[in-house]
């Protein structure tokens, strides 16, 4: 099957957020993908990726960008997500491994790890700005998660995900106050650390991780 040309519609209303996969239907795909990650920046903990397949005709109200909704609402449409999505798949990149390599090259083994832990099979792959290194037909959005509703779901669940895991983490290492700051490098954090100097989770190739 010929696929043709897409465009790119720009953010707007929560109706036009679903604009760019009806264009991959029309397209001729019939399997769409939304990817994104949540935990580049942080100086502790891992970075989460999360793929996530919506299916089509069926519009989630509220869905945006993970960063610009309360953290009530994020949990709100994580459970929405979950229970309306075909699939739903996430890898997960700890400390170790980031100090090992790179945050861009483990966020992208955490999307490609997300990608194939799907139980449905995706034939069109739309990423927040990162290629994935499969053979599946994808286009790259700058600023994906608020154009388009499927990285906009999955920014929800990485984000999501994330969080509860520098929660769960606040209970082994609670003198860095995870439960607050999730691993950014925050004043408060900072200050932690140059107490406590980093844990086993803090990322040690990060500036401001390590003093002298």
């Amino acid at each position: 099957m010929t696929k043709r040309q897409l465009s790119i519609f720009p953010p707007g209303t929560t109706e036009e957020i679903f604009l760019y996969e009806e264009e991959i239907y029309r397209a001729g795909y019939n399997s769409i993908a939304g990817i994104d990650e949540a935990g580049r920046g942080p100086l502790a903990g891992p970075v989460v990726a999360s793929a996530v397949i919506l299916p089509r005709g069926v519009f989630l109200k509220g869905l945006d960008d993970s960063k610009r909704l309360s953290e009530e609402k994020r949990e709100s449409l994580f459970i929405k997500i979950i229970e309306t999505a075909l699939s739903v798949g996430t890898g997960i990149i700890d400390a170790k491994e980031i100090d090992e390599t790179d945050i861009l090259k483990a966020t992208i083994k955490a999307a490609e790890m997300a990608v194939i832990s799907l139980n449905t099979e995706p034939d069109f792959l739309i990423t927040d700005a990162l290629h994935i290194p499969l053979n599946i037909p994808q286009r790259y959005l700058i600023k994906g998660d608020r154009r388009s509703a499927s990285v906009a779901a999955a920014s929800i669940i990485a984000k999501v995900t994330r969080d509860r895991l520098m929660m769960d983490y606040h209970k082994v290492y609670p003198e860095y106050n995870f439960h607050i700051h999730k691993g950014y490098g925050t004043k408060e954090h900072l200050n932690l650390l140059k107490i406590h100097g980093p844990s086993e989770i803090h990322r040690k190739s990060f500036r401001g991780v390590t003093f002298q």
